[in-house]
């Protein structure tokens, strides 16, 4: 082979070409696009406090890089972490049991000694998951109960992370701040309906609970409904006489308007005793004893169990409504799950050990990473562009991709996205997880522009002004699914 040394002319026109190259990089690293300038100026947020990339689905170069391997808090979209492990560790079918136990045979219609309750980490156990077990208790002919119910959380360890833990912000009682553990009713949660539309504010409450009362003192305002949040209200549960509770409701409630909202307000153990009281009682039986903490003797037979619904399932709940209890919950399943898990270790050490020799195995760099959770409900979380849009990538690679995709929100449809780029060439088009924490916002996941190119997007504002931020991530989202945004070159 004979080798020619270039042509003067030939030089040249590689040298232009790699002055072109290293525009393109930097223009990469640096030029927002305008609508997203534009939007950060207006919010009074530097383009320093933004980390973006942009990326081809199938990989190529980005069409947008921008502080993207900085290592940011990611808020809620760090379930997009938990949620897509899950599924490619436990598969979608997986399933959660929650069993009903006893150590000794029933006399009769009756069944003396303790019965246990046993959770297998269901991380969306509902009441009529429960009311299922009791009633199938009560069509083997049990009609009454003489012994404690033993509720065994030893499936996670600790058994109870919620114990100790420093209120995450000012609304410890709030749905989003519920700490998961193996045998979670419901996230604990009461669900009241306040109702404002026929005058003088009424307050419903659901499930039903044994000696548990309600009294409402909501002081009707004006205002339009959208902008009332249950930071107004004041909710205190007080034990009375008897061993009754009252849940006393005050605060202020706009007038003509009809919400639902949730709160943790009784312990635990209590929540669950009362509630199986009041459905035992329906269901036309007796029980004498009350609820405890405990284990699951070797010799108990199992005799009700109830299956949950699909990991698939669990996975959709979390990402489309960015439930933290749930997410918090698989994190730990995982951690439970995991292969390599050390015998002993903590269920939150675990589950970290097994998202981390997940990214070993897809060749996604873990320096800078910082996982507590995986819900993003933490202070502490930490995850760079460049990481989650590798796992994005991954994700498309996934034999469980169409379960991932399915459960991200869709821009002016569904979830979180469902008010956000209505009328935009992103509408329909953008599969995005939101996340929004004190001094943090966020959006990670899938856009197809008009020209039928999908892309990976992933944006952190974390700035004292973060909030005011969303309209840049939109602006983002916007220009990712215009044709008139560049491409880079490959």
């Amino acid at each position: 082979m004979i080798c020619r040394a270039p042509h003067h002319s030939s030089l040249r026109r590689l040298w232009l070409v790699a002055l072109l190259g290293a525009a393109l990089s930097a223009q990469a690293q640096s030029a927002l696009p305008p609508g997203v300038a534009a939007a950060l100026r207006d919010a009074g947020i530097a383009d320093a406090s933004l980390s973006a990339l942009v990326l081809p689905l199938q990989g190529g170069a980005p069409r947008l890089a921008h502080f993207e391997q900085r290592p940011m808090a990611p808020a809620s979209t760090m379930k997009l972490v938990t949620t897509l492990v899950a599924l490619d560790e436990l598969g979608p079918s997986f399933r959660w049991r929650t069993q009903l136990l006893s150590s000794s045979l029933s006399q009769g219609s009756v069944l003396r000694g303790p019965w246990y309750l046993r959770g297998g980490g269901d991380p969306n156990l509902t009441w009529d998951g429960l009311r299922s077990l009791l009633r199938t208790l009560r069509a083997q002919g049990v009609t009454r109960i003489e012994g404690d119910l033993i509720l065994d959380r030893s499936l996670f360890q600790p058994t109870r992370l919620d114990r100790g833990a420093a209120p995450f912000d000012e609304a410890p009682d709030a749905y989003y701040n519920v700490i998961p553990d193996a045998l979670l009713l419901n996230s604990n949660l009461i669900e009241f309906t306040l109702d404002s539309s026929q005058g003088p504010t009424q307050v419903r409450s659901q499930p039903p609970l044994e000696r548990v009362r309600l009294n409402a003192q909501l002081k009707t305002r004006d205002g339009a409904c959208d902008d009332w949040d249950n930071d107004e209200l004041v909710a205190k549960a007080q034990p009375q006489a008897g061993g009754a509770i009252e849940l006393t409701l005050s605060g202020t409630f706009p007038a003509n308007c009809q919400v639902k909202t949730s709160l943790s307000l009784l312990d635990r153990n209590l929540y669950i005793e009362r509630f199986v009281r009041s459905f035992w009682r329906e269901l036309g039986g007796r029980w004498s004893g009350q609820a405890r903490d405990g284990l699951t003797p070797a010799q108990a037979r199992v005799r009700v169990e109830h299956r949950s619904d699909t990991l698939a399932d669990a996975v959709k709940i979390a990402n489309k409504t960015s439930d933290n209890a749930l997410t918090r919950s698989l994190y730990l399943s995982l951690g439970v799950q995991y292969q390599g898990q050390e015998r002993g270790a903590l269920s939150l050490a675990n589950g970290e050990a097994a998202l981390r020799a997940w990214f070993a195995r897809h060749g996604i760099a873990t320096e800078g990473l910082v996982l507590d959770n995986g819900s993003g409900l933490s202070r502490l979380e930490r995850i760079s562009a460049g990481q989650l849009a590798g796992l994005l990538q991954a994700g498309a690679r996934s034999h469980w991709f169409a379960e991932f995709a399915t459960s991200l929100p869709i821009a002016g449809v569904d979830g979180s996205m469902r008010k956000r780029l209505r009328d935009t060439p992103a509408a329909g088009r953008a599969r995005i997880k939101t996340g929004s924490l004190k001094d943090a916002v966020a959006v990670a996941g899938y856009v197809r522009d008009e020209a039928e190119r999908d892309w990976v997007v992933v944006a952190f504002i974390n700035d004292a002004q973060a909030k005011t931020g969303r309209a840049a991530l939109d602006a983002l989202i916007r220009w990712t699914a215009s044709t008139e945004a560049p491409v880079a070159l490959p």
